[in-house]
């Protein structure tokens, strides 16, 4: 490490023990965009972009343990990226594949807990049993939450969930007084984490991306320009700076 790489890392350490002094959301979810983008712009096939979001990815996981965030959700892949090309698609399979094989043992150790939200119905099932597997080998670590949103859709989701109380009610096991806000979401996929406190989104696109609709009804967003495989410490440290800057009303004065 050279002088201006010892300089930079102790100037973040800092910047973190400050982070630290103040409130720490307890729930960050993470649009994880701009992966084809940043293979394109180096003239690498877009599955590159997709190894490098993986690493961001994981340095994410490692920032947050840092500060006291206990739940992270990475919208990983959606329910529309099926209409993706063929080759696109099958080499993302194989990624999720490997690379849960190959950060287990890690995750393990440093108390992530791993589970996957979505339609879990046209995951592969080769995919779909090693996250299971991951779910089952991490279900006691309590450090921090990692939710992969795989083969997720809000609308989907949504609506799967008032087809779940249209049969409750049609069943006469659930009158139209118990249908709240928290019944509600007691039903979707998220059921076990609190509302996401911060949304990032990466890559300069300015849209939510059919993503947890529900559950960002107030969360703060942040907004980024850095493409997601360059999405590092600092960048993260912005977005946590911000976020302990704005003042959550949730309606009120």
């Amino acid at each position: 490490m050279n002088l201006f790489s010892r300089f930079f890392s102790s100037k973040l350490s800092i910047e973190i023990d400050e982070i630290k002094k103040n409130k720490i959301p307890l729930h960050v979810a993470v649009i994880m965009d701009g992966n084809g983008r940043w293979a394109s712009r180096r003239g690498l096939p877009r599955i590159a972009g997709h190894r490098e979001g993986v690493k961001a990815l994981k340095r994410t996981v490692e920032y947050c343990s840092q500060i006291g965030v206990k739940y992270l959700t990475a919208y990983s892949f959606s329910s529309e990226n099926w209409n993706r090309p063929k080759k696109e698609v099958s080499a993302l399979m194989d990624l999720f594949y490997e690379t849960v094989a190959v950060e287990l043992n890690e995750m393990k150790e440093k108390g992530v807990r791993i589970f996957l939200i979505g339609d879990r119905d046209l995951v592969p099932v080769k995919v779909l049993n090693r996250f299971i597997e991951a779910e089952k080998q991490t279900q006691d670590n309590k450090k921090i939450n990692l939710s992969i949103a795989f083969n997720y859709g809000s609308r989907q989701e949504i609506v799967n969930a008032v087809r779940q109380v249209c049969k409750k009610a049609n069943n006469k096991e659930i009158t139209p007084q118990e249908i709240t806000e928290d019944y509600f979401s007691s039903i979707l996929y998220t059921s076990s984490l609190p509302d996401p406190d911060l949304l990032i989104r990466t890559s300069g696109e300015f849209r939510i991306s059919n993503f947890l609709l529900w559950q960002i009804a107030y969360s703060e967003l942040y907004f980024t320009k850095t493409l997601w495989p360059d999405f590092g410490e600092e960048e993260f440290l912005k977005a946590i700076s911000e976020y302990q800057q704005r003042n959550r009303r949730f309606g009120k004065i």
